[in-house]
């Protein structure tokens, strides 16, 4: 193992993994699993990368607080960095998130403002950037900062060339969200791998790039109000209910080749699916990028390699509809398990 003066230094260089039980026979399916960065998913690349580049640039003060709008996964992320580098963090999040992301950015050093989850992800960005005024902090800008899909373009995707160097990836599959791996990788597989077919999967209730309506932008880049086509769904932080700067600009570049919708229930069962089938461990958001690569490789010419991407851990989920059917206490099945000898008959009190 290596050694690190930080553990920001452990971010990126995550494991492609083949999927064996759940891949159909003849092509050659793969995951990148994001939950093996240091605070589990792909959201720390981003919050390392964004603060590296604010202080080379000189944004980014000494000691000065910074704030971000966010639905947990880069929150939490942007609490790791802050805390190894000594920077105060605030985070406004929508109150519909899930309860165990809050607590961790909590647990990390942040300040986490709940806003009214009826003002969704464009709401929680308004007051983001009413606070960063007041006070004078520094706001991160997820959605249209460049460094965002810079930071991917020099780490993810170059694992990813490294991990399929000498033969054709064929199929890239990721979702978006802030449209930072879509864009830093989309843009160096154009370059360096053009065969690759880059595969974006959207919720089926939220698909806010099938539409084909347009984004309002204000001039700084974030959104002028939510999008028509949203629509709630359980991915959190794969959709928000605008189309990110750097997703539209992804979309403007024609890195996207194929459009996949995935529905929630689908990305739920695929998620506890990829636990129980290969114990991999990932989020709902995971669940449905597999989604659209396992529609992907039903047709896929024999041999084909695929990459889907896996967001983050399925530990953010622990309250929301993925964990749902998974009791706390024994089942009828485990209770019968327990007395079938005779040691201590009676199950320990819930």
């Amino acid at each position: 193992m290596a050694r690190y003066d930080s553990i920001l230094g452990t971010v990126g260089n995550t494991p492609v993994v083949r999927i064996n039980r759940l891949a159909p026979a003849g092509v050659n399916l793969f995951v990148k699993v994001e939950a093996f960065n240091p605070l589990g998913s792909v959201k720390d690349r981003l919050a390392l990368g964004v603060i590296e580049a604010a202080e080379r640039s000189g944004e980014l003060k000494p000691g000065q607080t910074i704030i971000e709008a966010t639905s947990g996964n880069t929150g939490i992320g942007l609490a790791m960095v802050c805390a190894a580098k000594g920077y105060p963090l605030v985070i406004v999040m929508a109150d519909s998130f899930s309860v165990e992301r809050r607590r961790l950015m909590r647990f990390l050093g942040a300040k986490v403002l709940l806003s009214p989850a009826a003002h969704r992800a464009t709401g929680m960005i308004l007051k983001t950037e009413e606070l960063a005024k007041a006070h004078g902090w520094f706001m991160t800008r997820q959605f249209e900062n460049p460094a965002n899909a810079d930071f991917h373009a020099k780490t993810t995707a170059q694992e990813i060339l490294k991990d399929f160097e000498g033969e054709t990836l064929d199929y890239w599959v990721t979702g978006y969200g802030t449209g930072g791996t879509l864009n830093g990788v989309g843009r160096v597989l154009r370059e360096k791998s053009p065969k690759t077919r880059i595969v974006v999967c959207e919720p089926a209730d939220a698909g806010l790039i099938a539409s084909g309506a347009p984004q309002a932008y204000n001039a700084n880049g974030t959104p002028a109000g939510g999008h028509p086509a949203w629509k709630p769904h359980p991915m959190q932080g794969w959709t928000p209910d605008f189309i990110a700067k750097l997703t539209s600009d992804a979309v403007s570049a024609k890195y996207v080749d194929q459009l996949i919708a995935t529905p929630g229930p689908e990305a739920i069962r695929l998620s506890q699916a990829l636990a129980t089938q290969e114990g991999i461990f990932c989020g709902i958001t995971s669940g449905a990028t597999f989604a659209g690569a396992l529609q992907i490789a039903a047709t896929a010419p024999k041999g084909a390699n695929i990459l889907a991407m896996l967001p983050d851990t399925g530990e953010r989920y622990l309250s929301t509809p993925l964990f749902a059917d998974v009791p706390a206490d024994m089942t009828e099945e485990e209770t019968a398990l327990y007395r079938s000898t005779p040691m201590f008959t009676e199950p320990a009190a819930a």
